[in-house]
């Protein structure tokens, strides 16, 4: 195994665009929904728009320069290749941040987060909050290669992350993760290996108490509403790709519109949208998100993290420093009271007024400013 680091940026052949506008203009389509919202799927309306548009309006060249102004490399971790932004800050106090995406995520959702963080005083901040950030693609998603055998759990993912930043030259470093990125991020803070200082978490991965039960908070109340929701209505992609992530991908891989379908209703689903997930992101934002989904033809590749770890993550405690930002559209949120019974050494919380799953993609400066707090109390 080669421990080389490598400069990447990302070139899309012209052949994946030329296949994909050709699959986009003849795409065949189901009959309309029978309902005037949003309760049986995405709309038919809706999803024929976007995909006219990503067919003859979306500049993928464009979009794929401005991700490009990242640095961008992939190094080898247990015989695959990842890719990630590396994005070293011009201030000498700055400490080093590695951030972790979920799914139906990427690295697309912190790309207007990575400057700030880095920059500080070029965004209205302070040096001392700055940050040398690292980002990495999940193993299977976008750029990242995509495993060939079993054991990519989401506990090797945060032991092969802590490999990373070492090789990296960062002997110290703090860790931040939404959504898969937040199992991740727990699992580094649960591993402990004396390299992760403290974790900022904006999915707090918790059980309720039971004992909390005769008196919940609305918070709580809203929590366990949410849960069951999650449950009853909005689980079966969950069930489908936790259990048969390669038959899932065949339709997927072969179909841009299943694929922006399939991702474009869960941004209806868990961002703070008013009903509509472009009320909140703007749709050349989303199709970059596709994009790296379908480029890199990875539906059953990403879905394979939740054959592999879905029903098996741990509720073990954390004694790392950690920090929690509870958005109110997030998927599972908790309480403090709850958090603590796991998180043995809370140093952030804040409750925020708005903002759902996809934190850093949807309110950036909060986001930003939530880290910067979370850290604050540890920098020293």
């Amino acid at each position: 195994m080669s421990d080389a680091v490598r400069p990447f940026r990302i070139q899309v052949p012209d052949a994946v665009l030329e296949d994909l506008h050709e699959r986009l203009a003849r795409a065949r389509w189901p009959e309309k929904e029978v309902v005037d919202d949003w309760s049986q799927g995405v709309p038919l309306a809706y999803v024929q728009d976007v995909c006219r548009y990503w067919q003859n309006h979306y500049d993928w060249r464009t979009r794929e320069a401005r991700l490009n102004r990242f640095d961008q490399f992939t190094t080898e971790l247990d015989g695959l290749d990842i890719h990630f932004v590396h994005q070293r800050s011009p201030h000498p106090q700055a400490r080093p941040l590695l951030i972790t995406h979920g799914w139906p995520g990427s690295i697309v959702e912190f790309h207007k987060v990575i400057e700030p963080l880095v920059d500080p005083p070029a965004h209205g901040g302070d040096a001392a909050d700055a940050f040398h950030v690292v980002c990495p693609a999940l193993p299977g998603y976008g750029f990242s290669g995509k495993p060939t055998r079993p054991g990519w759990s989401i506990d090797k993912i945060a032991g092969e992350w802590n490999r990373l930043m070492l090789r990296l030259g960062y002997d110290r470093y703090y860790a931040q993760g939404g959504d898969w990125g937040a199992a991740v991020t727990t699992a580094i803070g649960m591993q402990n290996l004396g390299n992760c200082e403290a974790i900022h978490l904006n999915m707090v991965i918790v059980e309720p108490d039971p004992a909390t039960f005769d008196s919940l908070t609305p918070l709580e109340k809203s929590a366990l509403e949410g849960m069951q929701h999650y449950k009853d209505w909005d689980s079966g992609y969950s069930k489908e790709q936790s259990t048969r992530p390669q038959t899932v991908g065949y339709g997927l891989v072969d179909s841009p519109v299943g694929q922006a379908a399939w991702i474009l209703e869960k941004f209806w689903a868990w961002t703070d949208c008013d009903g509509h997930p472009e009320n909140v992101l703007g749709r050349d934002e989303l199709l970059d998100n596709i994009m790296f989904y379908w480029c890199t033809a990875s539906a059953a590749s990403s879905a394979r993290l939740y054959w592999e770890s879905f029903n098996h993550l741990s509720h073990d405690p954390v004694e790392l420093a950690t920090g929690c930002s509870i958005y109110p559209r997030e998927i599972f949120r908790s309480s403090r009271r709850w958090a603590e019974r796991r998180f043995k050494k809370l140093i952030h919380w804040s409750e925020l007024d708005r903002g759902g799953h996809f934190a850093a993609f949807e309110r950036p400066e909060v986001f930003v400013d939530e880290v910067r707090r979370c850290f604050r109390a540890v920098r020293g």
